[in-house]
């Protein structure tokens, strides 16, 4: 499972190298602060289309910016793909009108298209039928990852787009989801947080032995993270139950 750490990281601009170097970034369209540095030193990259951060301050995103954006970048090697804009809380027929959209651009190839929770699961069993990689974002109730209530709601989607084995018709990518609790129970190919970025700063959680720089900060939190992996198949829900609550 591919662990993609959330920019910018803030602090200097040798903190931000020294943390991502050799790591895998995701950078958001909102705050490309640290593009260059990700470009440089990261293995891989992914690009956020801000939808979260957009919807949170009651904005609305820069689509054709956005499409720009990614369009000046697919090329580079270290680009894997790019979250195809969204609206948090919109219905499905405007979110799948923004995937068309991003596929008259011509971008198709290099985007991931993202299911929301409160959507239904017939729109989720489609998109894992038409894409590789589909992402999970939570919304609606079910806006808070690890709660017992999206754990039975994501425990309906599992069992609907994975077979008797427990393997999802898709690659699935879990946004805000860098959580080992949560990512050692799915069957994910990658997920992202912004972890490290925001608690480096929280001195407080590493108590007696505080590491003196940010960036190292940063990376006890995320090597913690990157020791482990995700679960290889999804245990049906009677199974799952003894495991999470």
């Amino acid at each position: 499972m591919k662990k993609y750490h959330g920019t910018p990281m803030g602090g200097t601009r040798q903190d931000s190298a020294r943390f991502l170097i050799g790591r895998d970034a995701l950078v958001p369209f909102t705050r490309p602060d640290d593009m260059g540095i990700v470009a440089d030193v990261c293995r891989s990259f992914i690009f956020d289309n801000g939808a979260f951060s957009v919807w949170k301050r009651g904005a609305v995103l820069d689509v054709p910016g956005y499409l720009a954006w990614v369009r000046d970048w697919c090329k580079h090697p270290g680009f894997e793909w790019a979250l195809i804009p969204d609206e948090i809380e919109g219905d499905e027929q405007a979110n799948d009108a923004l995937i068309s959209k991003f596929e008259d651009a011509d971008l198709g190839r290099y985007g991931v298209p993202v299911w929301h929770l409160h959507e239904s699961i017939d729109r989720l069993t489609r998109l894992c039928d038409k894409w590789s990689t589909v992402a999970l974002g939570s919304s609606g109730q079910w806006a808070t990852p690890g709660t017992a209530r999206w754990w039975a709601r994501m425990s309906e989607a599992m069992d609907a787009i994975c077979d008797e084995r427990g393997r999802p018709a898709a690659r699935l990518h879990g946004l805000r989801m860098l959580d080992p609790e949560i990512f050692t129970r799915l069957p994910l190919a990658s997920a992202d947080s912004t972890n490290a970025a925001v608690n480096c700063g929280s001195l407080s959680r590493f108590g007696s032995y505080l590491p003196p720089t940010a960036a190292q900060r940063a990376a006890v939190i995320a090597e913690r993270i990157e020791s482990q992996n995700s679960a290889p198949a999804w245990l049906r829900q009677e199974r799952q139950v003894a495991l999470v609550w």
